[in-house]
């Protein structure tokens, strides 16, 4: 079984700020984690390797700094990670950021599954797991909050939805976003730390993945941010007082100027 794991560097959102001046985000000093959602999709790859046999090798696009996200990974049970960066990747969007990992997926190695968390905390789109499926030509199941059963030949999930789940087969090779909850993400062992210090990360650049200067970075991106803000403060709004009924006549007045 060959497990590919697609995680993100991200700024910790606790900590992030615009500059009242540029509206641009303050990166400096704002210190960098695991998008949230990756380590539960770390965590199932792990468990489905303990029980199915084969290696999980977890795999980012981002800055230098990004191999650290890789490392923590390592230190929680993955085998190997590769780290794709490259100065003409800055600026991508989901389209541009999916191609990428299309193209170093299939540089990497031939795969079974390949797991990411359900969105990254700070674009929030959720767009890059199934545009990734559909570069590489396999099919996906978005939100999965539980693995029932795995085998050899495919597995039996539980996709999450509004008014319950529904009960899914699938058959490798897939593509599968994990929510919240799926698992427990285990913490990291001191072996594990300690192996993941020494470990050498594979690096490939985008003439490494045979990338199109055209389809990465922000010339391969069809849309892209040109502003960031804070919306306006609003008001505290009305409170109503009274009985039922009285905040109902004091709602009805308030709303009567608009009608």
């Amino acid at each position: 079984m060959n497990i590919i794991v697609c995680i993100k560097q991200v700024l910790d959102a606790k900590d992030v700020h615009l500059d009242p001046v540029t509206n641009n985000l303050v990166r400096e000093g704002v210190p960098s984690i695991m998008n949230p959602y990756d380590h539960y999709a770390v965590e199932e790859a792990v468990r489905l390797r303990e029980l199915l046999g084969g290696k999980v090798t977890v795999l980012t696009m981002g800055p230098p700094q990004a191999e650290e996200v890789l490392r923590q990974a390592v230190s929680c049970g993955a085998d190997h990670g590769v780290l794709v960066s490259d100065r003409a990747f800055a600026g991508a969007d989901t389209w541009a950021t999916s191609y990428t990992l299309a193209m170093a997926v299939q540089v990497i190695e031939a795969f079974d599954l390949i797991l990411l968390g359900k969105q990254a905390i700070d674009g929030d789109t959720a767009q890059v797991g199934p545009s990734l499926a559909m570069r590489l030509g396999v099919p996906y199941v978005t939100c999965v909050q539980k693995v029932r059963e795995a085998s050899d030949s495919g597995l039996i999930l539980e996709r999450m939805m509004d008014d319950g789940y529904d009960l899914l087969a699938v058959d490798y090779p897939v593509l599968l976003t994990v929510v919240k909850g799926i698992n427990q993400p285990r913490v990291p062992s001191l072996k594990g730390k300690m192996r993941a210090k020494t470990m050498e990360m594979r690096k490939l650049s985008a003439a490494d993945i045979g990338a199109d200067p055209l389809c990465i970075g922000l010339p391969g991106s069809p849309t892209q941010v040109e502003k960031v803000f804070s919306p306006p403060v609003r008001s505290q709004g009305t409170v109503f007082t009274g009985s039922l009924d009285e905040q109902i006549d004091q709602l009805v007045d308030s709303l009567k100027p608009y009608l």
